[in-house]
């Protein structure tokens, strides 16, 4: 816990200014609730006030406790917020500095522990996969490198890539924010990032919040502009780009080649990360800052990669693994899973059923279908209040429902 402003590794004016506007943005502000907001402890809070106090920023409305004193604006405070917020409209946990943001990320990642066969096997569990698949998957979590999968849609890749990320336990610390030049980096994001509580007595520096390892999946929306440093001109402070918030974590980039940029380019952005772990991001004055580059990185295509994609990427990436579409014995096994977890009771009849639809509409098999198929027979049985129970006149309603019609089948 930082006891002095200097052990914050922050400036003093910066920390001075964040703390005027916290009293700005409270109207029944103390040294304990700004200490709250701030994320800062007590003796460094009450240091900041003093000196908003000497300069007349602010003054002192009456004592609420020993080192805890209830604070007001005054009007030269109200001015100076105004000016500081036309500048940066960060309110909220004081940032720590990139330094520390860049060594804790590299700790953690060096500290974690190996990823097993069991726990890659368990995570797997809930797909129908080759042995072959299972074991490169596992070498990919382990080895923490880069994974380029491809193949048909339908076959399951989102599915693996969220998968994997389960075989990797444990959680880990960001910060709220990262400041650099006086610039507030925005890390902490309740879409991508779970917070855990802390348990145990030790106080800890709470500029730093305890996570599950976080995924983030992108997909079509992706561009090379939300690659860098997002800059709000409304608040005038940055939101950290994807790969940044999944530091520790997945990075699962969905559908690649279906961006709206051309292929060629996103992969030369990706060029010097994959190859460095580190990755560099611009600020809008034009300084460029290095940040750390660490987290399981999975692209997922069902696009030909030679179209994508040349030599010289793919020598960047970690592994390649195709995901082929299920055979009869693999689609077989996938159906009779998913049947039994909705509720039916499973038959083989019912399997060469269907394989005699997939004949007749000449339509090859898909790992997702077993799923899809079976869910609509179950919306089917619940609308129209029968018992959970398969049959062909079922199983053909719902192929109609899915695929928008059906063949004859004797």
């Amino acid at each position: 816990v930082p006891l002095s402003p200097e052990a914050t590794q922050l400036d003093y004016g910066f920390l001075a200014d964040l703390t005027l506007k916290t009293v700005y943005a409270d109207a029944n502000c103390t040294t304990e609730r700004a200490a709250q907001k701030l994320k800062l402890s007590m003796p460094v809070t009450e240091n900041l006030l003093q000196h908003l106090y000497r300069e007349k920023f602010v003054e002192i409305r009456g004592l609420v406790s020993y080192g805890n004193n209830r604070y007001g604006l005054l009007d030269r405070g109200w001015q100076r917020a105004q000016q500081l917020l036309d500048m940066n409209g960060y309110i909220g946990p004081a940032p720590v500095s990139l330094p520390a943001y860049s060594e804790m990320v590299l700790r953690q990642s060096a500290a974690r522990d190996p990823v097993r066969s069991d726990a890659v096997r368990s995570a797997m569990s809930g797909l129908v996969l080759p042995e072959s698949t299972v074991q490169t998957l596992g070498l990919v979590a382990n080895s923490r490198r880069s994974l380029f999968m491809t193949g048909p849609s339908g076959n399951g890749k989102t599915s693996i890539a969220l998968a994997l990320h389960t075989a990797q336990r444990g959680e880990i610390w960001i910060p709220y924010a990262v400041e650099v030049d006086g610039q507030v980096i925005k890390i902490f994001d309740q879409h991508n990032h779970q917070q855990i509580p802390v348990t145990g007595t030790d106080r800890y520096d709470e500029r730093w919040i305890k996570i599950k390892r976080p995924i983030v999946v992108v997909g079509g929306e992706m561009t090379i502009e939300t690659m860098d440093l997002i800059y709000s001109s409304t608040v005038r402070f940055y939101e950290a780009p994807f790969q940044m918030k999944s530091n520790g974590g997945t990075l699962v980039i969905d559908d690649f080649g279906r961006q709206r940029v051309d292929p060629h380019d996103l992969l030369n952005r990706w060029i010097v990360p994959l190859e460095g772990r580190i990755d560099y991001l611009t600020l809008h004055t034009g300084k460029k800052i290095e940040v750390p580059f660490e987290q399981l990185l999975i692209f997922a295509t069902n696009l030909d990669p030679s179209d994508l994609v040349d030599d010289a990427f793919l020598r960047r990436m970690g592994y390649r693994l195709y995901i082929t579409p299920p055979d009869r014995q693999m689609y077989t096994m996938i159906f009779e899973q998913y049947a039994r977890s909705m509720g039916f009771e499973y038959h083989a009849k019912y399997i060469e059923y269907l394989f005699r639809l997939y004949e007749v509409d000449k339509r090859p098999l898909r790992a997702c279908e077993p799923r899809d198929l079976i869910q609509r027979c179950a919306d089917l049985c619940k609308y129209e209040n029968i018992p959970m129970e398969l049959s062909n006149d079922l199983l053909h309603l719902a192929w109609q429902n899915y695929f928008g019609a059906a063949p004859s089948v004797h």
